[in-house]
């Protein structure tokens, strides 16, 4: 159990790892993720997190829960650009994880953070990249 001074916020958190204030930012990119559901309608949930498997924004269903979602996509990432650097294939775009009932895609969003989106089987790939590139290189701005 930890005591109340050892308690750490998120905002301490991401102050730590190079995110400074996160208040601003983290309503402008929880308005970017929400703009990002609504430009591609098969987008079910998306979040930002940072590289070192930290939550840092999301818009997520209820049931999921956000500190294992960044944990497990940092970790996905990482494990990525290793399999790329091994097998000599360049720099890592993203990764891609394909389900029975739909998708999952993470990205670099600059330096320090990963975009991650969910998408249904039925959408549109090529709109989804598109869109999360744009996101990306937004997010890679605000942080």
């Amino acid at each position: 159990m930890q005591r109340k001074d050892e308690q750490v916020s998120r905002e301490d958190l991401l102050s730590v790892i190079g995110f400074g204030s996160a208040g601003g930012r983290n309503t402008e990119l929880n308005n970017l993720l929400k703009e990002l559901e609504s430009s591609v309608p098969e987008i079910e949930a998306a979040a930002v997190v940072s590289v070192e498997g930290l939550p840092i924004a999301s818009a997520l269903p209820r049931d999921i829960e956000e500190t294992r979602l960044a944990a497990m996509t940092a970790a996905m990432l990482s494990l990525g650009e290793r399999v790329i650097e091994e097998m000599k294939k360049g720099h890592i775009e993203r990764v891609f994880i394909e389900g029975s009932e739909g998708t999952i895609i993470s990205m670099n969003a600059g330096p320090n953070a990963v975009l991650t989106v969910s998408s249904r089987k039925d959408a549109k790939l090529g709109l989804i990249f598109l869109e999360m590139g744009r996101a990306a290189r937004k997010i890679a701005d605000i942080l």
